[in-house]
C-alpha cells in the first residue's frame, strides 16, 4: 500500500475500503433463534434456487457504503460495483480497496476508476475482510428464515437490507473498523 500511497499526488485524502459479494436466494441457510429449551422452533425452507449477489463495500472510517445487486458475480458485475465505489469515494479522494482473490477481481480485463487501487487480500483469509461481518450481520438481521416467492423479492431484500445498513453509519464503523487498515488521517 505503501507505494500507491507515494504515488498519489500530496495531501491526497486516502480512504480503506473493503470490498465482497454475497448470494442471497431463496435456498439459504438456516440462522440461530432464541426459542425456548427443549422446544424444536419451526423454520421456512426453501428448495427453489433463484438467487441474485450482493455486492458490497463499506469504508468504516466514514461509515459509508456502496453496493449493487446483480444477477451474477463475473468482471462485469464488478466493473459496475468499482464505478460505484468510485463514485462514493470523497471529492479528491483515493479509494485503497482490500478485496479477496476472486478471478474476477484479479482480472486484467477488470476496469478500475482512477480514484480506486485495488489490493488483494491474502488467500484463504475471510477474516481479514469485515464486509464478511456485515454479511453476517445482513443475514442474522434481515435476509433469513424468509422464503422469497420469487426474484423481485429478493432484489427488493437486498436493497431493503443494504439501505437499512446504510441509515446506520455507526454500525457499519463498529463491524468494519481494523486497527491495522486505518489511514491516521480524521
Amino acid at each position: 500500500m505503501a507505494e500507491i500511497i507515494a504515488a498519489l499526488p500530496a495531501n491526497t485524502p486516502i480512504e480503506i475500503w473493503f470490498q465482497d459479494e454475497m448470494r442471497v436466494g431463496q435456498k439459504n441457510a438456516l440462522v440461530r433463534q432464541w426459542a425456548a429449551r427443549g422446544s424444536r422452533p419451526r423454520q421456512v425452507r426453501d428448495l427453489r434456487t433463484a438467487s441474485a449477489y450482493l455486492f458490497g463495500a463499506i469504508c468504516p472510517e466514514r461509515g459509508e457504503g456502496a453496493a449493487l445487486v446483480l444477477p451474477r458475480a463475473d468482471t462485469e458485475g464488478m466493473a459496475l460495483h468499482l464505478a460505484e465505489i468510485g463514485r462514493a469515494v470523497a471529492p479528491g479522494g483515493h479509494a485503497i480497496l482490500l478485496a479477496d482473490q476472486a478471478g474476477w477481481h484479479t482480472t486484467n480485463r477488470l476496469a478500475t476508476p482512477a480514484n480506486i487501487s485495488l489490493v488483494p487480500l491474502p488467500a484463504k483469509s475471510p477474516e481479514l475482510n469485515p464486509v464478511e461481518n456485515v454479511w453476517q450481520y445482513l443475514r442474522q438481521t434481515w435476509l433469513s428464515n424468509r422464503v422469497f416467492p420469487d426474484y423481485e423479492a429478493i432484489l427488493d431484500a437486498c436493497c431493503r437490507a443494504w439501505n437499512n445498513l446504510m441509515d446506520r453509519p455507526w454500525k457499519i464503523m463498529s463491524i468494519g473498523l481494523r486497527e491495522w487498515a486505518r489511514t491516521g488521517q480524521h
